[in-house]
């Protein structure tokens, strides 16, 4: 009951975390969890939650490095196998020689084989908390690639280098050529093991469904247990398990392609899975680190052996030393690389310093540190073992704060120029609304065809509008005004050709009246300074304007002069907005032109396909227009958290697209 409390609690600490992430973006989500999960620790709960390490790699670190496998660019892996076995394994290298002779040299007291140990475990990047840091930055494709390819696969040469120091630390028995040969076996062996298993359970899913299985929910259980099975097998068999969820997510990318114009549904279902699934992973795994760390820490600040500032000092030193080691690899090695070449395109000292940066240590490296032995072959008590977790502890949270202060400040304007910054937000607006259509043709049916035809042209309209020239962001505060500004004058419009039909008996004045009455209400709700206030009478409004067209099967004749009407007006509307457009002015009347377009579309639909003219046909538009926004909103967000575009333009196209989903409450107009 106690194990099922506190995962609960966990999973609520996620909610919590992006609530509080909400008010504060400038603090990284990774230390919100961190700092959350710290504070329950620390909290007299009951609630203890100790970290196994190998239970830890299997539940977080496979699906996670899976799911990482399956997403990265096969030819980008190809492209930069140079550089990313650079980092994943010569760098790890050099760190476990370097770091460790300096471990010793500072704290005589740890061994020589188990300060390797420490720095082997210090020596891989955390694939988790390079991802999450990338999020909050614009950073550059190339140096994000590289960074995922790294982390990919420096956790399986950390852990063996580990998994040996460590060994030689409690035998005393170590052989650099049986280490060298061990290497190699285990990450072949896990990569080869990794492939095989994947191919495998491929080829079963394929036979279910020539057997005539097609339950979606078989075949997306199948692919959640995947990288589990592998990972166990792998481990079992004496190979990286680790590399070999890598190999298998890379395997399945493949056999997935092969097969995506069958199982449409599958892939649709298992998307949105996994996203939910690695939602949580990837923040437990921040919430459990929190967790430890009151213990990891607490040790050494009650020890009055140790001094505080001492060991504090011990972190800043090691910490440096990766950074160093790490700059002055990723430089030598980016010049070497571009000499042998023969290229004069050589990385800037800025792309080096965000690549060194980036080398965030996370949770692995302190389930690592967690695994070090309490007693050593003969019975002694594992020399500072608590120290070592210490030091584990204060670089990771070192490296994270580092990052998520100096990432921001060095990666701002990593795009270029404010023209760049344009056509990345004019671009995203069409995916976004690409997106969409894609979204509403999946949805069509013969019963909803129409109301689908009618916001597609609508999209397409927008589309075309964008296209023509980029729109200027101002203040959310003078756009609204504006806006409200033009939507006005447009009503205005639409009073003047009702009274001049009037005037000229083209319409029956009944008809007019009611249409005047339904002018009135919209102006009185635009006129209400409080938005949220507005919204509310909105939603009034749209009941009242139901409330008459309840009289349609009292008055059938006219309801549809009525909207024969609003067709004419709107047109009229429309006509008055396209004269008085400028640059200035583009996005607000385009906005409003682009609402009475649907307008005019909806009306046409429904006269000219002899639609009864009840609440029916606008329901489906509603609905549909509701799934064509959703879209927009989960495109935003897919291109914010892959670091396509920053923090800043995600929320000023997400105030965009609110902004016209508040006219959506306006559609009951007709």
């Amino acid at each position: 009951m106690e194990v099922l409390e506190a995962v609960l609690l966990m999973i609520a600490l996620l909610g919590v975390s992006q609530v509080i992430n909400r008010f504060i973006p400038s603090v990284p989500i990774p230390i919100i969890q961190i700092a959350l999960g710290t504070i329950v620790a620390l909290i007299p709960t009951g609630i203890h939650m100790p970290l196994d390490h190998e239970l830890f790699f299997l539940l977080f670190i496979a699906p996670l490095l899976y799911n990482d496998g399956k997403h990265y660019p096969r030819k980008e892996l190809w492209r930069l196998k140079g550089p990313i076995l650079l980092l994943a394994i010569g760098l790890v290298f050099i760190i476990v020689i370097a770091v460790g002779y300096a471990i010793h040299w500072m704290i005589p007291t740890i061994p020589l084989a188990a300060a390797f140990g420490l720095a082997a475990i210090l020596s891989p990047t955390d694939a988790v908390a390079v991802s999450a840091m990338a999020k909050r930055v614009q950073m550059p494709r190339s140096i994000m690639r590289l960074l995922e390819g790294e982390a990919l696969m420096n956790d399986a040469s950390g852990l063996v280098a580990f998994k040996f120091a460590i060994a030689a630390a409690v035998t005393g028995v170590f052989s650099i050529a049986e280490a060298s040969i061990s290497f190699v076996l285990i990450a072949v062996g896990g990569l080869l093991v990794g492939a095989l298993l994947a191919l495998v359970i491929s080829w079963t899913q394929v036979l279910l469904r020539r057997f005539g299985m097609e339950d979606v929910t078989i075949h997306v259980i199948i692919q959640i247990l995947t990288p589990f099975m592998i990972y166990m097998v792998a481990e079992n068999v004496g190979v990286s398990g680790i590399l070999a969820a890598v190999a298998g997510g890379l395997v399945h990318a493949i056999q997935e392609e092969r097969t995506e114009k069958s199982m449409v549904k599958l892939h649709i279902v298992a998307a949105s899975t996994w996203s939910v699934l690695l939602f949580v992973l990837n923040g437990l795994v921040f919430v459990l680190l929190g967790l430890q760390l009151p213990e990891a820490i607490g040790t050494i600040f009650s020890d009055p052996l140790y001094s505080n500032k001492r060991v504090f000092s011990f972190i800043a030193v090691i910490y440096v030393l990766l950074f160093v080691l790490r700059f002055a690899w990723v430089y030598l090695y980016s010049r070497w690389m571009a000499s042998t070449k023969g290229s004069s395109d050589i990385p800037s000292l800025r792309h080096v310093l965000i690549t060194s940066v980036s080398g965030v240590r996370g949770a692995v490296t302190l389930a690592g540190a967690f695994s070090i032995p309490f007693f050593l072959a003969d019975g002694s008590l594992f020399p500072e073992r608590n120290l070592m977790i210490f030091l584990a502890a204060g670089v990771i949270l070192l490296s994270l704060i580092v990052a998520s202060i100096v990432l921001p400040l060095i990666t701002k304007k990593s795009e270029g120029s404010e023209k760049q910054e344009e056509k990345l937000e004019k671009v995203t607006q069409i995916l976004g609304m690409r997106a969409a259509i894609h979204a509403l043709h999946e949805a069509k049916t013969p019963e909803n065809a129409a109301a689908v035809g009618v916001i597609v042209r609508e999209y397409r309209q927008s589309i075309r509008q964008l296209s023509r020239e980029p729109y200027r962001f101002g203040s959310k505060k003078a756009l609204r005004k504006q806006t409200l500004e033009f939507r006005k004058q447009a009503l205005e419009v639409e009073r003047d050709a009702i009274k001049q039909l009037v005037a000229d008996r083209q319409v029956n004045e009944a008809a007019a009246n009611r249409l005047l009455l339904i002018l009135d209400k919209s102006e009185s709700v635009l006129s209400d300074r409080s938005f949220m206030w507005n919204m509310i009478k909105k939603g009034v409004f749209t009941r009242f304007v139901k409330g008459v067209n309840r009289l349609k099967h009292e008055e059938p004749e006219m309801n549809r002069e009525v909207a024969q009407l609003k067709l004419q007006t709107a047109q009229q509307a429309i006509s008055r907005l396209k004269d008085v457009r400028t640059k200035e002015n583009a996005q607000a009347v385009d906005q409003i032109i682009a609402f009475y377009s649907s307008v005019v579309d909806s009306i046409q639909g429904r006269l000219g396909t002899n639609r009864p003219l009840d609440d029916e046909w606008e329901i489906q538009l509603k609905e549909l227009r509701q799934l064509g926004i959703q879209a927009e909103r989960d495109e935003v967000q897919a291109r914010f958290e892959q670091g396509q575009i920053p923090r800043k333009l995600a929320n000023k196209l997400r105030f965009y697209i609110s902004y016209r989903e508040s006219y959506m409450l306006g559609k009951g107009e007709l």
